[in-house]
């Protein structure tokens, strides 16, 4: 299975985030700087992330963005559920397009890849944002170059 590059850009947004010092804003083009990565998708991926609850913008001549909870509550399972459009990894699982397959009646894979994407979910929900920005001092050398 492979995520997408919005949860991709989602996911490295929200470690940048948690990387920073407590309370600190920053806004798109330093993480497009850090990263190496379009301003644009940044801007789609920002705004729903403030959608969901889980950054806060401040408006403003000084204002920006970070994180609306604390790395702890944000769940990495949950946080993939919400920015994948949909897990298809065969597509008779896609109920919005025509199935093609003539085994699909008596086709067991299906079943088989439902329970490993089951797993593959299972295990992303054991973990939250603070178990990946363990230590936010390491990853600010290396996103915080331009910067210091």
């Amino acid at each position: 299975m492979k995520l997408t590059s919005y949860t991709d850009y989602s996911l490295r947004t929200l470690i940048y985030l948690a990387s920073l010092e407590t309370d600190r804003l920053c806004n798109i083009q330093e993480i497009s700087d850090a990263y190496g990565i379009s301003k644009n998708h940044l801007m789609k991926v920002v705004h729903h992330l403030g959608k969901l609850g889980i950054i806060e913008t401040v408006r403003g001549r000084n204002g920006g963005f970070r994180l609306a909870l604390p790395p702890g509550d944000i769940n990495i399972g949950k946080l993939v559920r919400q920015t994948e459009d949909g897990f298809y990894l065969v597509d008779c699982f896609n109920p919005d397009t025509p199935n093609a397959c003539v085994i699909t009646p008596v086709c067991e894979l299906s079943h088989i890849l439902r329970e490993a994407l089951q797993a593959y979910l299972h295990v992303l929900d054991k973990y939250t944002l603070a178990d990946i920005v363990k230590s936010p001092e390491a990853y600010r050398e290396l996103l915080f170059k331009e910067i210091q």
